[in-house]
């Protein structure tokens, strides 16, 4: 946790007791995985504990347990509907290809990213059982870089297979070890925070939220576990995958905004004037139409602590791009660091880039507020999944030890199974404080519906 410690100024915060075996087995991976999962929850509770203690003035008792890391490290996996049924998280066209040179992997979740993919490739739209042998003989006519490149233009995702000496090269001096795992800039003085009951550490503390997908929604969940009011706001437009629309919305309430009209970009503002901390997901720049950057915020809303999380950082020429926790592997060399045959690249076992940074997203934001309830100083705070990626290679390769098989893994994760209401049932957020298990303050909402604002 040295790393994280340091980027966040915490000196007391690598203090807490962790039970359970420190590598679980279902996090098994020829690089350390679950240290660096253990690393990032418990950042993520020595910051809770640190706020605790400057609004309290009493330094509240952390612990940790390594199976409920694990669990919560899968949590989409493990979400279950009425049935007993999981949601599957990745569509058919979002996998590893073979390509003419190399491999490259896809992301096709979302119909607009499917239908780019398919336009780039000059493919007509059908089922998926049809146009996969299509996208694989396109693929064998193309080198992977050049699939890459194609795809991108297009709007739509794919990434080439490169080893981590192949990606240090082409994201140049943006992403190294030397740059901070959790960025923490000064963005202004403002008012501390609003004062609540300090039943938990953010008790009181309001959070807009403006992520999607796994990462950002972890880190905002984990802070509504720690006490805070949690608004999620999405496009109408461009609604939520039903995984997601479950998953990304536990702790939270979750409205419908449109900022491409005046009244929703006025909503949005209004909801920002009364925010202690917005959170955003997107591209850095993508969000200047809207007067959501970070500066631009604290020239609107002084005082207020702004938390950014990207794909690829300031990696050089892949700032713009999208990205997903599955396209960072394969960029970084993470695929072919877990390969099992030196042939076809590997995978982490779980989401881990996606996990591991919205906890330390939701670390930052809450050493942010511990600065601002001492000083009054806001902050910017910037995590990306590439930082992460290469924060999980600095630790070097690990003996794996053998994974557990699928019933085990099963039993391990429902230790820690929480209903979610409607017969739905997930994972509960980890950790404990002063030996009180934290829960999730609000059953998922029914996607969308909830009035765009705060009781």
């Amino acid at each position: 946790m040295e790393d994280v410690l340091a980027d966040l100024g915490l000196p007391r915060a690598g203090r807490f007791d962790l039970t359970g075996d420190p590598r679980p087995a279902v996090l098994s991976s020829p690089l350390p995985v679950a240290d660096c999962a253990i690393a990032s929850v418990g950042a993520c509770l020595g910051a809770a504990a640190e706020l605790a203690l400057a609004r309290t003035g009493r330094l509240p008792e952390v612990t940790l347990d390594t199976g409920q890391v694990a669990a919560a490290m899968r949590a989409e996996f493990w979400l279950r509907d009425s049935a007993g049924r999981g949601v599957e998280g990745f569509a058919p066209l979002s996998r590893l290809w073979r390509t003419g040179a190399g491999w490259v992997r896809t992301h096709a979740n979302y119909p607009w990213h499917r239908a780019a993919l398919l336009a780039a490739l000059d493919l007509a739209d059908g089922p998926d059982d049809g146009v996969r042998p299509l996208v694989e003989h396109a693929m064998a006519q193309r080198a992977a870089t050049e699939v890459e490149e194609v795809v991108y233009r297009a709007g739509g995702l794919a990434v080439a297979a490169r080893s981590r000496a192949e990606w240090q090269a082409a994201a140049g001096a943006g992403v190294t070890s030397a740059s901070p795992l959790v960025a923490m800039a000064p963005l202004g003085v403002g008012a501390p925070a609003r004062s609540g009951a300090a039943a938990l550490p953010a008790s009181g503390v309001r959070v807009l939220d403006l992520t999607r997908v796994i990462a950002g929604p972890v880190g905002t969940r984990m802070l509504a576990a720690l006490g805070a009011d949690v608004l999620r706001i999405d496009d109408p437009r461009r609604p939520e995958l039903p995984l997601h629309a479950v998953d990304g919305v536990i702790g939270k309430a979750s409205a419908a905004v449109d900022l491409r009209t005046a009244a929703g970009g006025e909503l949005l503002h209004h909801l920002a004037d009364q925010a202690d901390v917005i959170v955003t997901g997107y591209r850095p720049g993508a969000l200047a139409r809207f007067g959501l950057e970070p500066e631009q915020i604290a020239d609107r809303h002084p005082g207020t602590i702004v938390a950014t999380l990207s794909a690829w950082g300031e990696a050089e020429g892949w700032t713009a791009r999208r990205g997903f926790d599955s396209l960072v592997q394969i960029a970084t060399g993470i695929g072919w660091a877990t390969s099992a045959d030196g042939e076809r690249p590997g995978s982490l076992p779980c989401q881990m880039l996606d996990h591991a940074a919205g906890y330390l997203l939701a670390a930052g934001v809450l050493e942010a507020l511990t600065r601002r309830a001492r000083t009054g100083e806001s902050t910017h705070v910037a995590v990306s999944l590439a930082r992460v990626a290469q924060w999980l290679l600095d630790q070097g390769p690990v003996t794996a030890v053998p994974p557990s098989s699928a019933a085990d893994a099963e039993a391990q994760a429902d230790a820690f199974r929480t209903d979610l209401g409607g017969g739905w049932s997930g994972i509960s957020p980890p950790g404990r404080l002063d030996g009180r298990a934290l829960t999730w303050p609000h059953l998922p909402p029914t996607y969308g519906r909830a009035r765009p604002g705060w009781d």
